[in-house]
């Protein structure tokens, strides 16, 4: 059977304070856009995991196999699977490639295994597997809070064309959590970004987006500033880095604007998508 999973973006990411255990507390608007992974999961007489990307395939950390291990473990399922993923999504993105991925898993063995996982259960499965996962099992638009463990989904009435645009390096999550400043960084006010999303306030949205942790991985990786600067020059009405980076997206209302500004930063060399907001859309085609 095949599944997608869905890339996110962050439309607002406010760090608000670094926690005793290391981690950072969060809050964050984020987005499900059109574009995916699909994994394609299957009962087989023996367990395989396979990958149309030899790094996905050779790491047993991913998050596709933590998922599987832990649903296995604490289940105790008898069946074996074959899994393959088509990996479209790039890593190191600020898009959750890796957590969508492991949610796509956990929704896919629920359904195979037949487990009838309750949504509590499914949550712990996701925050056992890693931050964004159960965003990623949500799956729509929501405010997000502590270390994406807590999941707000609400309407969004606005569908702005949106060009993703990700330079060659990726930059670490941890390292641009340990470089951050939080008295220098941007801290967004997520509840504003909300709002102009459930009234269709496309204005109101542009100047509302942020992102804190901008302040350090333009330090980490010069080239993701380069790029935001570039998209605000050639027009978008608004630019922002997703995540930790190094992912930019950039939004506009003029389709010919998005269609040749993806040709232009795709012969610069670019990784380049054109996307837009998905309101609420399902893991299986």
């Amino acid at each position: 059977m095949l599944y997608r999973a869905y890339a996110k973006i962050n439309l607002g990411l406010n760090v608000l304070s670094r926690r005793e255990d290391g981690y950072h507390e969060l809050e964050m608007v984020m987005v499900p856009v059109t574009f995916y992974d699909e994994l394609f999961v299957e009962k087989s007489l023996y367990f395989s995991f396979s990958a149309n990307r030899e790094y996905v395939e050779s790491n047993p950390d991913n998050t596709i196999l933590k998922a599987y291990h832990y649903l296995k473990e604490k289940y105790g399922f008898k069946e074996n699977y074959r899994i393959h993923v088509n990996k479209h999504i790039p890593t190191r993105a600020g898009l959750a490639g890796g957590s969508s991925d492991g949610a796509a898993l956990i929704k896919a063995i629920d359904e195979l295994a037949d487990l009838k996982m309750s949504e509590e259960e499914k949550r712990e499965a996701c925050i056992s597997v890693g931050s964004d996962v159960y965003f990623c099992l949500v799956n729509r638009p929501a405010l997000v809070f502590g270390t994406g463990d807590i999941v707000k989904p609400f309407v969004n009435r606005l569908d702005p064309y949106i060009l993703l645009v990700k330079p060659s390096r990726g930059v670490s999550t941890k390292m641009a959590f340990s470089e951050l400043d939080l008295n220098r960084c941007d801290h967004p006010d997520v509840y504003k970004i909300k709002e102009a999303l459930e009234e269709g306030d496309y204005q109101k949205l542009c100047q509302s987006i942020g992102n804190s942790l901008e302040e350090s991985s333009f330090r980490i990786e010069k080239r993701i500033a380069k790029v935001k600067n570039e998209l605000i020059e050639y027009g978008f009405d608004a630019a922002l880095m997703s995540g930790s980076g190094s992912t930019v997206f950039a939004m506009t209302k003029d389709r010919e604007l998005l269609l040749r500004a993806c040709d232009h930063f795709k012969e610069q060399g670019y990784f380049t998508r054109r996307v837009q907001i998905c309101a609420q859309v399902p893991l299986k085609p």
